[in-house]
Order: C-alpha cells, then sequence, then structure tokens
C-alpha cells in the first residue's frame, strides 16, 4: 500500500493512500466526531457532525480519502463553533429528553454534547410530535431520537441475508422503518447488535434494560482529567463581603432545590459566603434587597412563573438557570407536542376524579393561566449561565455558584457535566 503524507491543522500526518480521513486521522492521534460514520460502512455524510475544511471548503469529513498533499482543517474555533451548533441543532430538533432515556450514559450523541460543552441550545425546541414504534416482536423505534445516520439501515440483517430497517419518505420526512417479517428472525444477539450501533437510544430491545449505576456507563468517566471549561475572567475578585442570593422553582419538581441542600454541612460554609433573600430556603416572598446573583429551577409555564421570572430578572444582577426544565422545558415541556385543549382535557375531563360528575376544567381569576407551551428561561429573559443536569450534583451547583459571584476562573469536572 502506498504511504502518503497530509496536513491536518498545520501537522504534517501520513497514512496509506485512500484511506477514509477519520481512520487516518486516528492513526495519527486525531480525533474527528462523527455519529454517522462506521469503519466498513460507505459514508454518507448524513450526521455533519465531522465537518472539516478540505483547501478551505467545508465538507463531511468521513467522505474524504487522503490523498498526497492534502490540506485539512479539523480544530479550527469556527469548525468547533459549527459542530457544537449542529449537535445543538440535533437536540432540538428531536425530542431528546436524558433523563428519561433507557441509553442515558451510554449515548454517543449525548457523550459529544459533553465533549462540545453544550449548556443550552441556541435554537429553539422544535418538540415536533413523533410516532414511537413498538409493534415489531422484540425492537422499539423511538422516531423522536432518530438521527438518520443509517447504521441499522447498513449493519442489521438477518441470517439469510434480509435488510431488516429501511428508510421511507424523503427530505425532512425522512424515517426508518422496520420489516417487521424479518424482525422477527432476528437472533437476540443480533436484536442487541442493532440497539448497540445506534449512536442515540432510537432503537431499543423490549426487556432488555441498559440502565446501569452512575460511574459504570460508558461515557460517565470521559477523558481522564478532562474538564468542561465554564467561566473565564481575567479579574480576581478577592473581596470578603457576602453575596446576596435568592432562589426560585417555577414549572418544575422542585429537585434542583433538594439538590442544593444535599450539599450537607458544606451549608456551614457556605452561609459564611452567601446570604439568602428570597428563596424557599429562607420563605422570604418578596425580594428585600437586590441580589447578586438568582438562581431559577423549572421552566415558565403559566402567567405567574412568567411574573416571578420578570421579577428576578429586575432584581439580580446575574440569572442562572439550573436543570433541565429550566434550560429547556424538561419534563413538563413534554405536552408541547399535544395542543394545550387535548392536555387539559386528558388531566380534567377524562380522567378519574374523586368528585362524581365533576369533569371540568378549573378556571378562577386567582388560578394562573396556562400558556399553550412550556418556554425555556431564556426565551423569557435573558439568563446569563446554564447549569444542566436533573438535578445537577449539589457540589456542581455550588462551586459555579460562587466561582461566578467571586469571578474565578473555573472548568467543570466531565464526571460532574451531565444532563440526568
Amino acid at each position: 500500500m502506498e504511504r502518503i503524507s497530509f496536513t491536518i491543522d498545520g501537522r504534517i500526518c501520513a497514512s496509506d493512500k485512500g484511506l477514509n480521513l477519520i481512520e487516518a486521522a486516528k492513526q495519527n492521534g486525531i480525533f474527528i466526531p462523527t455519529l454517522c460514520h462506521f469503519k466498513h460502512q460507505n459514508p454518507i455524510g448524513s450526521c455533519r457532525i465531522c465537518t472539516v475544511k478540505l483547501n478551505g471548503k467545508a465538507i463531511a469529513g468521513c467522505t474524504l480519502n487522503v490523498q498526497e498533499g492534502m490540506n485539512i482543517e479539523v480544530n479550527t474555533p469556527i469548525l468547533l463553533d459549527t459542530r457544537k451548533a449542529i449537535l445543538e441543532m440535533m437536540f432540538v430538533e428531536g425530542n431528546h429528553f436524558c433523563p428519561s432515556c433507557e441509553k442515558s450514559g451510554d449515548c454517543q450523541m449525548q457523550n459529544l454534547g459533553y465533549e462540545t460543552g453544550i449548556r443550552s441550545a441556541r435554537f429553539p425546541h422544535l418538540f415536533v410530535e413523533r410516532f414511537i414504534d413498538a409493534k415489531a416482536k422484540r425492537i422499539v423505534i423511538n422516531k423522536n431520537r432518530c438521527i438518520k445516520c443509517k447504521r441499522c439501515f447498513e449493519e442489521v440483517t438477518t441470517n439469510d441475508g434480509y435488510k431488516v430497517f429501511s428508510f421511507i419518505n424523503k427530505g425532512n420526512k425522512t424515517i426508518v422503518s422496520v420489516d417487521y417479517e424479518q424482525e422477527e428472525k432476528l437472533t437476540e444477539s443480533q436484536a442487541q447488535y442493532a440497539m448497540k450501533i445506534c449512536p442515540t437510544g432510537a432503537i431499543l430491545v423490549k426487556g432488555k434494560s441498559l440502565s446501569k449505576p452512575f460511574g459504570d456507563r460508558i461515557f460517565d468517566q470521559g477523558i481522564p482529567g478532562k474538564t468542561i471549561p465554564f467561566l473565564k475572567t481575567n479579574k480576581n475578585n478577592n473581596s470578603t463581603q457576602k453575596k446576596l442570593v435568592a432562589t426560585t422553582s417555577l414549572a418544575g419538581c422542585f429537585g434542583c432545590h433538594m439538590s442544593m441542600l444535599d450539599i450537607d454541612l458544606g451549608l456551614l460554609d457556605l452561609i459564611e459566603l452567601v446570604e439568602f433573600n428570597k428563596s424557599p430556603f429562607t420563605d422570604i416572598k418578596k425580594f428585600t434587597k437586590r441580589c447578586d446573583i438568582g438562581i431559577i429551577e423549572g421552566g415558565c409555564s403559566n402567567t405567574h412563573n412568567f411574573e416571578v421570572l420578570r421579577a428576578f430578572r429586575e432584581n439580580c444582577d446575574i440569572l442562572v438557570s439550573v436543570g433541565e426544565c429550566a434550560i429547556w422545558g424538561g419534563l413538563p415541556a413534554l405536552r408541547n407536542t399535544i395542543s394545550l385543549e387535548e392536555c387539559l382535557n386528558e388531566a380534567y375531563k377524562n380522567s378519574l376524579s374523586s368528585e362524581q360528575d365533576e369533569t371540568i376544567i378549573p378556571n378562577h381569576e386567582e388560578i394562573p393561566k396556562i400558556f399553550n407551551k412550556v418556554y425555556a428561561n431564556h426565551e423569557i429573559v435573558k439568563i446569563d449561565y446554564h447549569i444542566p443536569g436533573c438535578p445537577p450534583n449539589s457540589n456542581h451547583i455550588w462551586n459555579v455558584v460562587k466561582n461566578i459571584l467571586f469571578e474565578e476562573e473555573y472548568a467543570i469536572p466531565y464526571p460532574e457535566f451531565k444532563y440526568d
């Protein structure tokens, strides 16, 4: 095999002529992320996560075979942000909710979200209602999570060579379809292989949970010693004056507040640094002082949430969204895939009631009006920082808050940066 040389980000590399760029880069110690590439699969460049520049032109890296003298850019600031934006679009286009996903911790797409440091998406979530196909004998297809990588289509076949998966429709209406007759012929190991090669949680095997304890999952630890940059500052605030903190919970479960309390005896150290104003911790109902930082969990679901959110923006110098519900809507926002009327009818008219024949939708001037959808907080007011997780670790929350308040540089240890 002929050996050739090429450059990646100015570094001279060598490999066999015609080798796929992803594999050639790996041989030279350079990682190019991808979700659709498989070593022996014809490259289709569907996910575009591997976008690089060849002689200044953007192209999917998995579609390139290296040739003599190629000049390739991989990790420039523009390309890194492009990959991050593509991942963000994938998260918002599908109804990805990591805390409820069986593949959380073992999901390649989720891991790339960690690797690129995504804390919130710059794009609004679409909340498209999609079909979950559980008709097959042993496989469930969650079309919300499918990124159309084509791995299942190319890799999963029966013992007699028939394909089990196919693409139907065109453009953004393309979906993965299952041949139910061929799916029944799959062995148990073949079905589990389909679940394993899916880079998300789109393919699951009935009765075969992937759930593992935290710390034992594939991507829980990441690269040893790796951190996620969070806060950079050139200013060191050495002030010992106590900072004022406010907290609130909107459309959420109060889990993030419970997580904050899990700091346990660390609260004794914390109260040396901060004073709580309006917060469930103090039961102070209204702001009595202007606060340095406001911590908000839960999304914006009704008129009361809206007013509280505005009051926090007006009375706090810095606002921090904590948890998935605050960042994009989380579990309450799963109602965004249906109409408000359908949601209320199901909750009040079509469900059992403790009062006979009481099937009315509550309506009173003192009851907050419910919005047609649950909004992320940053869609309503300016949010300065986001701490993802469901809920985030207590030490992680307070370390981030303290470093924001005292303007110290801070990087998040990889095992603490989670969406679940």
